[in-house]
């Protein structure tokens, strides 16, 4: 970001304008326009249940202009049935609804939201403004009250966070000096550059800094005594008063429908259930320019179905909304039953670095194979021996794009010549570089042997929850084979498979690649360095980082820690300028290092919906960060077309 930038809320196009706003594209601000709620709520408002739509929507909520971004503008009513495999999967719908502080739009520029306006200062000072008369959906106030407990109450309490606030929330192991200016706005400041804090706000995952204070005070030893607070530890059985507020605040993980939120959707559903219902959030603080209350969609049902049955029975229509369970190996039997029943089958682009990366573990116990895999002319190798070509016709049709584990065309910071890098199928380069790095070939033998004197012979695990993933491997397993490396295939569980990394049990993992492939160089490049214990490739570096020294071990390769040094750099950063710099030479010393081993990317990921479902993309990008799966394309902005001929 500029030295410094004030957002405030959308632009107008109707022409109920306040003068001289400064808006984003596709918003606007209404002032004295006329409300709709929804036909569903009517009965509550007449027995005095609600209040009058009018009264439920800030004094300026924020409008979005359908026509201006290619939707529909809709009508109310309707449900959305999506297939979910277990009650973990209902945190989907926070996810999705995607309503934030500030977000991304499609184009991953960060716009208020949930926020009147913002003002970021050289990344030290951020100012929030809220919307005047925003609401949870209980009816409390959304104030500045609601950020000063969730900070000084919660973040800062030391039975809640015995280590001290959250790690996202420090700067140099320093958290921010926390203010309350008036009861709508809020201020966080930082001595040093946080570059990272507004990105987190708008994560999938956002970083808690806001709470419903008015109904958690009840579960909280500052403001209830020990006689109340006695019998609600028992009903929800936990041991204290921390694991009983912890446990009704879950705002990401809605298992608690009598918890405020600010959702689209709000949780009536308490598990456990084999169907967890969502409502319309009476409150919720978006119009369309007619002035209709958003969602459009009355309610989210989500069923839990077994996993292996969920593609058949969106297939035949028991799904309105179909994202999570199908994959691309699903596509040609949706694209059939397309023809029968009233569903609509699109592909999305996926957005990782790569659908399937071949992950050395460069922190293995395994003493012969790390010296080897810490070598990058054998990682090279191994690279260069993958034919991505006939992977890419045997498993994706032709359809998907062979590349290293980079960004995509999508990304602003997007290389041609690095997606290249060391990913050409060239067996005698191969052959080269394997014999250069010592893995040699005894006479008369085909598979090669390593320095220590053992076959040549790569577990390469799997968490087993995706079957590509096995067929690529075999192909692979041939390609490898050509080059004298013996390839084996061991499919675990992810719980098991997540221990066996972190205890250097696994040479060689498969995951997907970076999983945000379309990055802008204002998104941290965490990713690329040893940060967090979740990256395969180098588990206990990333766990020495993410710990600030205390558990995992410091990186001991030069390159890992040139990337370390490099992230942290981009840490300090204050401009956009800086950080595209950083960017660029973070991916190429990782394109050139082959730290994952890419095959593919640009894949397809089926969506499926109802036929009558409007405004939903027929293209759109698709993964966990920063889309929010669908979230950066408003769910709550989607219609049913019961209208003659809407199928």
């Amino acid at each position: 970001m500029t030295r410094s930038q004030i957002h405030p809320g959308r632009r107008e196009a109707l022409a109920l304008i306040a003068a001289g706003a400064m808006m984003a594209p596709g918003v606007l601000r209404a002032a004295a326009a006329v409300f709709t709620g929804a036909p569903s709520l009517r009965e509550a408002e007449a027995s005095g249940a609600l209040p009058p739509v009018a009264e439920r929507l800030p004094k300026l909520p924020r409008v979005v202009d359908m026509a201006g971004t290619g939707r529909l503008p809709g009508k109310h009513g309707g449900r959305l049935r999506l297939l979910i495999g277990g009650q973990r999967d209902i945190r989907f719908a926070p996810i999705i609804g995607y309503s934030r502080l500030l977000g991304y739009d499609p184009d991953f520029n960060l716009h208020p939201d949930i926020l009147e306006s913002y003002e970021a200062e050289r990344d030290t000072r951020f100012t929030f403004r809220l919307r005047e008369g925003h609401r949870w959906s209980d009816g409390s106030p959304l104030s500045a009250e609601d950020f000063r407990y969730a900070w000084e109450d919660c973040a800062l309490n030391t039975e809640m966070f015995p280590a001290g606030p959250p790690p996202d929330m420090l700067v140099d192991g320093r958290p921010p000096r926390f203010s309350v200016i008036d009861e709508r706005t809020v201020r966080f400041e930082w001595d040093s550059p946080n570059p990272e804090f507004l990105v987190r706000i708008a994560a999938p995952v956002p970083l808690r800094i806001v709470l419903p204070s008015a109904y958690l005070k009840q579960f909280h030893a500052a403001y209830a005594t020990p006689e109340a607070l006695a019998p609600l530890i028992k009903q929800q059985r936990v041991d204290d008063w921390v694991a009983l507020h912890m446990k009704m605040s879950r705002l990401t993980r809605p298992e608690n429908p009598d918890l405020p939120t600010l959702e689209p959707w709000m949780p009536r559903t308490a598990p456990p259930s084999e169907q967890f219902v969502f409502a319309r959030n009476p409150y919720f603080h978006r119009v369309d320019e007619n002035g209709l209350q958003l969602p459009y969609i009355d309610r989210l049902e989500f069923n839990i179905s077994s996993a292996d049955i969920i593609p058949a029975k969106t297939g035949t229509g028991d799904s309105d909304l179909q994202f999570g369970g199908i994959d691309f190996a699903d596509y040609t039997y949706l694209k059939d039953a397309e023809k029968r029943f009233p569903i609509r089958v699109a592909l999305w682009r996926r957005i990782q670095g790569s659908r399937m990366a071949l992950i050395p573990n460069l922190n293995c116990r395994d003493d012969g194979w790390r010296a080897v895999l810490r070598d990058v002319r054998v990682r090279r190798a191994l690279s260069m021996a993958v034919d991505r070509h006939e992977l890419n016709m045997a498993v994706f049709f032709g359809l998907a794009k062979e590349s290293g584990d980079t960004v995509l065309p999508e990304s602003p910071l997007w290389n041609p010549t690095l997606s290249e890098l060391w990913t050409r199928h060239d067996p005698v380069v191969a052959n080269g570089l394997l014999d250069a790095a010592g893995l040699l070939r005894p006479e008369g033998h085909h598979m090669r042997r390593l320095p220590d004197g053992r076959l040549a012979q790569i577990v390469v695990e799997t968490a087993g929850e995706s079957t590509l993933q096995t067929d690529a491997l075999q192909l692979i397993a041939d390609h490898w084979r050509e080059v004298g490396i013996d390839l084996l295939i061991r499919t675990s569980q992810r719980d098991i498979f997540r221990k066996r990394i972190m205890a250097g049990e696994i040479v060689m993992s498969v995951w997907e690649g970076m999983d945000n492939g379309v990055p802008t160089a204002d998104m941290p490049p965490a990713a690329l360095a040893p940060t967090s214990d979740d990256q395969n490739q180098w588990p206990l570096w990333g766990a020495y980082f993410q710990s600030n020294g205390s558990a995992g071990e410091p990186p001991d390769l030069p390159e890992a820690i040139e990337l370390l040094h490099l992230y942290q750099a981009w840490q300090r950063s204050v401009s956009t300028e800086e950080r595209e710099l950083i960017w660029g030479k973070m991916l190429r010393l990782t394109a050139e290092q082959v730290f994952t081993i890419g095959t593919v990317n640009q894949t397809l990921q089926p969506v499926v919906s109802a036929r009558d479902l409007r405004n939903l993309p027929h293209e759109g990008l698709y993964g966990f960060n920063p889309t929010a799966y669908l979230g950066v394309y408003m769910p709550d902005t989607l219609w049913r077309d019961t209208s003659e001929g809407g199928a």
